[in-house]
């Protein structure tokens, strides 16, 4: 089996999101995992598809503007400023997304933990944390804002506990797709960002038991992209809770 890595591309936050639900919905080759690390055009903030729109702006700072996207995903809200943004779709029927949620959200995260370590960066995963709550498990901080304080599962800085990269997770009938986030701040060790990449790839490829594969840009209806773009950029969606 192989996993496909897709380019590298910069979009704003709406058509990043469209491209992330394409991508798990719409792929032309269903039964492949695939893979993309993005970018983002301006300042960007992501949040979870069940938060309240009110809590979420008491978070934004009001005097930096920046774009304000809905992922279709749950988890918190994110700031994407110096981050490294990637999206995992894993296809029905393929042993790590039959797995529970938690299995999943682990086995990602360790690829990702021993991918930095390559690179010089202190890295771990938070194994053990008080008290129980939330889908995963046992939730360490306070819900709602990303990089506050780690969750069960999420990478860390093994001295410090310092949050290092979470991830967002949302299963359908197509599969599962891990919406990630890797805040650069918390790994100043790692220098070269293309080898890390590259390191993580290679270890989600043993996760799988796939072998990575570049891949050319998938051939998505550019009329569906445009819609979800606009649709994922409309106040009706931004502020629909």
């Amino acid at each position: 089996m192989s996993l496909h890595v897709l380019p590298t591309r910069l979009a704003g936050a709406a058509e990043n999101m469209a491209v992330d639900f394409l991508m798990l919905q719409r792929y032309p080759e269903p039964a492949v995992p695939r893979f993309r690390a993005y970018g983002w055009h301006r300042p960007a903030y992501t949040f979870g598809y069940s938060q309240k729109i009110a809590f979420v702006r008491l978070q934004v700072p009001a005097d930096e503007p920046a774009e304000l996207c809905r992922r279709f995903s749950g988890g918190g809200l994110v700031d994407h400023r110096n981050d490294w943004t990637y999206a995992l779709a894993i296809p029905r029927g393929h042993a790590l997304e039959a797995a529970r949620a938690v299995e999943s959200y682990r086995r990602v995260h360790e690829a990702l933990a021993a991918a930095l370590r390559s690179q010089g960066q202190p890295a771990d995963i938070l194994r053990d944390c008080e008290p129980a709550s939330g889908e995963l498990g046992e939730a360490c901080g306070p819900a709602g804002v990303c990089f506050t304080r780690a969750e069960r599962f999420d990478v860390i800085h093994p001295e410090s506990q310092e949050k290092i990269a979470g991830a967002a997770q949302k299963r359908t009938k197509h599969g599962l797709i891990l919406q990630g986030s890797l805040w650069r701040p918390a790994a100043p060790d790692v220098v070269d960002w293309d080898a890390f990449a590259t390191a993580f790839v290679e270890r989600l490829g043993q996760a799988l038991t796939a072998s990575p594969v570049e891949t050319p840009w998938p051939d998505f209806n550019e009329d569906e992209v445009s819609q979800l773009t606009e649709r994922y950029g409309s106040p009706e969606w931004t502020e629909q809770r």
